[in-house]
């Protein structure tokens, strides 16, 4: 499709028939003596893919909610995932347009509203009777182990067996020293690492979807918000990154100042080709050090990036040996 194309479909008043009919995305290739700069798609739920030059990339046009160049090899696998997951693909759309806008609290919650409409979608439920998932084992130690030296509070990520798979005990731990860091200011740096072979592998499994309701889990997400805590002192959060850093691993990261990350660690939002959107801050922290195309790029892929990716992206600030 041409930006002319584009612009004429926007704007015609057959698009709801377009969209009913089963149009989830389109592929548009920028023109340069057709700029739509001043196109909006606001909530049409439709994820609409620039092809553009490569010194173009970066002031591409709102309008499109990813931004890729010529013979980009992720445009197979992001139509492949918006074909597969279209409402969970295009809510992501949706939301981010307006979010990226918005407050950083306000963004968390909109983000909240929309992943728990999604856990009770057909595309989520689906993914779940796909998926055999055991029980979890029981923890033997803190899922969140916390030292203080000083001025320094280090917190460690401590489910080494599950890759650190972000729990409930997990969750309220974290959110319970982080919450120290807000209300005690003789703590003025805060260091975030993981034990074991990685950071974070994501939601655990184990627990996905065992929410009582979507409104009941909307809830609680707002109640208990380590992505609310870590935005709130992010100036003196540094977190190490290593191996899978999934999900949370790195949705919750990105909100902090600074982030580094081990040469070998693999960067990834999986949670769309599941039938959900990322829900743990990654639309709003993500969207704010790479802008809400790239943020969608990485979440419509559903694939791990190396760190160097993550690092010319500007999603990490730097590369250093654990």
């Amino acid at each position: 499709m041409t930006s002319a194309a584009l612009q004429e479909m926007l704007l015609s008043p057959y698009l709801d028939d377009l969209l009913a009919d089963g149009l989830t995305s389109v592929v548009v290739r920028a023109e340069r003596d057709h700029p739509v700069n001043d196109l909006d798609a606001g909530s049409i739920p439709l994820v609409i893919i620039g092809i553009t030059a490569p010194d173009d990339l970066v002031g591409s046009a709102r309008v499109f909610d990813v931004a890729l160049v010529d013979n980009d090899p992720s445009l197979h696998q992001i139509t492949t995932v918006i074909d597969s997951n279209p409402i969970a693909a295009t809510s992501l759309a949706v939301l981010l347009r307006g979010s990226v806008a918005l407050p950083v609290d306000h963004a968390l919650a909109a983000e909240s509203a929309v992943y728990s409409m999604l856990q009770s979608g057909a595309e989520f439920a689906r993914w779940k009777a796909g998926t055999t998932r055991a029980p979890a084992p029981v923890d033997n130690e803190p899922a969140v182990l916390s030292a203080r030296s000083g001025a320094t509070l280090s917190i460690v990520l401590n489910r080494p067996h599950r890759h650190n798979a972000f729990s409930r005990s997990m969750r309220d731990g974290l959110s319970e020293l982080l919450a120290l860091a807000v209300i005690d200011d003789t703590i003025t740096c805060v260091e975030i690492s993981g034990n074991g072979p990685s950071f974070c592998s994501g939601g655990d499994l184990a627990e996905f979807g065992s929410f009582v309701d979507p409104a009941s889990a909307h809830a609680t997400r707002l109640t208990r918000s380590p992505a609310r805590l870590i935005n709130r002192i992010a100036a003196e959060v540094h977190v190490s990154l290593h191996g899978a850093c999934m999900g949370a691993g790195i949705e919750l990261a990105a909100f902090a100042r600074r982030v580094s990350a081990d040469p070998g660690a693999s960067i990834a939002l999986p949670e769309v080709p599941l039938g959900l959107i990322p829900g743990a801050g990654g639309t709003v922290s993500i969207t704010r050090r790479v802008g809400r195309q790239r943020c969608a790029q990485l979440a419509l892929i559903g694939q791990p990036i190396t760190a160097q990716t993550a690092l010319e992206w500007g999603l990490i600030d730097e590369i250093s040996v654990r």
